[in-house]
């Protein structure tokens, strides 16, 4: 009877995970959906993403006693995550869906440049190495598929500020709780995005700064499903399943993503060869650091650190 009921429970949280990894799929559409350009969708989606986790602590009183110092080093990872939102989206305007997705597997390799760097610990030359396969791929599309430069430098951006987050955001997930990390990081990531939007928008104006009512409607469900729903629903799932086999899971989603932007708005008809043979390179990147990783925690018998799913 336990045995089946260990088994349930573990059944439901694999659903919640292909869940959360389904609606990280969906952001990238969202981000072309949305008619506002890549500031503003930033900024109303962690607006909008802080005051609906605010309502939710609040009535399920579930707030955590955090002292200013915490909230600070959690608002600071979360505007690091706004800056990544703002340069991702601005790479699907000005490329599509599927670019932006894969400039996102370079977080891999700017990742085994900066934690090293920023935890004071040693390279690692094998996820140097293997990160490197996946750079191979972005540089074959950057090289041969001049029509998405612009959007491919963007993305190349956002997967920097992505890597930083991943860092910082590793920490915090050992110290606080799930509902008050995404609370203080998305009110940290309006107040960066609001204090750079004057010369965002200089640089590149928009007709209004308020959403249309269709737009809002997608910006809502962005941030409640996609942003809060996504976090909540990986959270869940982690009272059951290890962070290693979440950290493995997540790095489907740039598929997940290109799928869904093949479905809906047909992106395999303006993506060439040299962008799917790129994209085999990344895969290829992205199998071996998951046989990697697997093979190590088998060794060490250790559980390896959840990516949070936020980056996306």
């Amino acid at each position: 009877m336990q045995r089946s009921l260990i088994l349930y429970l573990m059944k439901k949280a694999y659903i919640k995970l292909h869940l959360a990894l389904i609606l990280a799929g969906f952001t990238g559409v969202f981000g072309r959906l949305i008619t506002l350009n890549a500031g503003l969708i930033s900024w109303y989606r962690t607006l909008i993403a802080a005051v609906v986790m605010f309502i939710i602590i609040t009535f399920s009183g579930k707030s955590e006693k955090t002292s200013l110092a915490a909230k600070k080093r959690i608002g600071f990872a979360g505007a690091i995550l706004g800056f990544h939102w703002l340069f991702f989206y601005g790479s699907i305007k000005y490329s599509n869906i599927s670019v932006g997705v894969v400039c996102f597997a370079l977080t891999s390799f700017f990742n085994a440049l900066l934690a090293p760097l920023l935890n004071k610990t040693k390279l690692s030359v094998q996820e140097l190495l293997l990160s490197g396969i996946t750079l191979c791929g972005i540089s074959l599309i950057f090289g041969m598929d001049t029509s998405f430069r612009t959007g491919i430098i963007l993305g190349v951006i956002s997967s920097v500020f992505s890597a930083l987050y991943t860092v910082y955001n590793e920490r915090l997930a050992q110290n606080h709780r799930g509902e008050t990390i995404i609370l203080y990081q998305m009110i940290g990531g309006v107040l960066g995005l609001t204090l750079i939007m004057p010369a965002f928008l200089f640089i590149s104006p928009a007709a209004s700064l308020l959403p249309s009512l269709s737009d809002f409607g997608w910006l809502l469900i962005l941030s409640v499903f996609c942003t809060i729903g996504l976090y909540l629903l990986v959270v869940s799932a982690l009272r059951h399943i290890s962070s290693f086999t979440v950290s493995l899971t997540f790095n489907l989603e740039p598929l997940y993503t290109i799928l869904l932007a093949i479905v809906i708005y047909k992106e395999n008809r303006v993506l060439s060869a040299s962008f799917y043979f790129g994209l085999f390179l990344i895969l290829i990147s992205l199998a071996l650091q998951m046989c990697r990783v697997w093979y190590k925690n088998k060794q060490r018998g250790a559980k390896e650190p959840v990516i949070a799913p936020l980056a996306e």
